[in-house]
């Protein structure tokens, strides 16, 4: 797969410069880029790698001046790195899944594939999945009883589909995700030592400790389309109703979501988060690498929550969190410097009580 540097400009709508016939085959960093790479030199930080390589062509910063870096053609994004979207997209090789069904992959006959689903080896697809036309099902995957999956789903190999699980338009799964496990949901016949403990705050008191009774996930998963799911999410079923994803939402690697989880459309949801039960997630939030999340919470639109951060209560829309509680962002780099200030005020204060006993020794 290889592009002019004309069709590529044309493509992410920049301009170009120079010899713009030559074709690229791959995109590569500067340092490394050969003779028909397109290197990304998209600030005067990488462009000073460009001597290190022997790339032709490389995409810039507008006004970049390309032919005093050795360049015989550029091109020059007005955002370099939105342009990278459309530029990945044209040079991504895929995955090389062949099209058609595999003869190792397992169909039940009673599911209902469009004509033109892809089903790689080993693949099994249970009674009742229904699998519109363009997806994708890759190697060694799972799709449970009476799945629902849209167009131009692609899911990668190992993926698993849990029973009644639906899927929309233009999805992408990663490799080993696994959506629609058993909610994590038990309760004792009498009020436990932990709803004892949460109530009180304190100790269990006189909870007697109980046996553990499942409550079984009645509910599905429910994504909407152009949701991206990362490798090793984990997605639990809803009790009762389905626990949901809005359009648009990316989820990183190795999150988890619990039963009844609701989050919002356009939110990006970074690595080993972490949402308790029944959370709410507004609309355009981004949760940061590590962020927990309390069951039964509600965060409002456009809050950010920065990385390693543990939002105990719910939080207004807007807000931008840190820390552990989750406090304003502002609120706790003042809290952080007072602490690294701390140790030099403590010493201040016992020389300041030194000078003030020995005064009052000498009066």
């Amino acid at each position: 797969m290889s592009y002019t540097v004309a069709e590529i400009a044309k493509t992410l709508g920049a301009e170009a410069a120079g010899d713009t016939a030559m074709v690229i085959a791959r995109a590569a960093e500067p340092q490394s880029a050969g003779p028909t790479d397109l290197a990304l030199a998209m600030s005067p930080k990488y462009a000073e790698h460009l001597s290190a390589g022997a790339a032709k062509a490389a995409m810039v910063w507008p006004g970049a001046d390309w032919q005093a870096m050795g360049l015989k053609a550029a091109i020059f994004p007005s955002r370099p790195r939105f342009a990278m979207s459309g530029m990945t997209k044209m040079l991504d090789p895929g995955q090389g899944f062949a099209t058609g069904i595999h003869p190792s992959a397992i169909i039940d006959p009673s599911a209902v594939l469009a004509a033109d689903v892809s089903v790689g080896p080993l693949a099994i697809i249970s009674a009742g999945a229904r699998i519109a036309r363009g997806s994708v099902i890759g190697p060694h995957c799972f799709i449970g009883m009476d799945v629902t999956i849209g167009e131009q789903a692609f899911l990668r190999e190992q993926v698993s589909i849990g029973a009644r699980v639906t899927i929309g338009d233009r999805c992408i799964i990663q490799p080993g995700a696994r959506i629609g496990g058993d909610g994590f949901s038990f309760v004792t016949a009498e009020p436990s030592t932990v709803e004892s403990a949460r109530k009180t705050l304190g100790d269990q008191g006189e909870a007697v400790a109980q046996p553990w009774i499942r409550i079984h996930s009645l509910g599905a998963v429910t994504l909407a389309d152009d949701v991206e799911i990362g490798m090793g999410c984990t997605i639990d079923c809803g009790t009762i109703r389905d626990t949901t994803i809005g359009t648009n939402t990316k989820l990183d690697n190795q999150v988890h979501l619990g039963h009844n989880v609701t989050i919002g459309d356009n939110c990006l949801i970074c690595g080993q988060v972490a949402i308790g039960g029944s959370a709410r997630i507004g609309n355009n939030v981004v949760l940061a690498g590590q962020v927990g999340v309390n069951d039964n919470i509600f965060l409002g639109d456009g809050v950010i929550a920065g990385g390693g951060t543990k939002v105990m209560s719910n939080v207004p829309a807007g807000r931008t969190m840190l820390g552990y509680p989750a406090t304003q962002m502002d609120k706790q780099v003042e809290q952080y410097k007072a602490l690294r200030r701390l140790p030099r005020l403590l010493r201040e204060v016992a020389e300041m009580r030194k000078t003030v006993f020995k005064s009052d020794r000498n009066g």
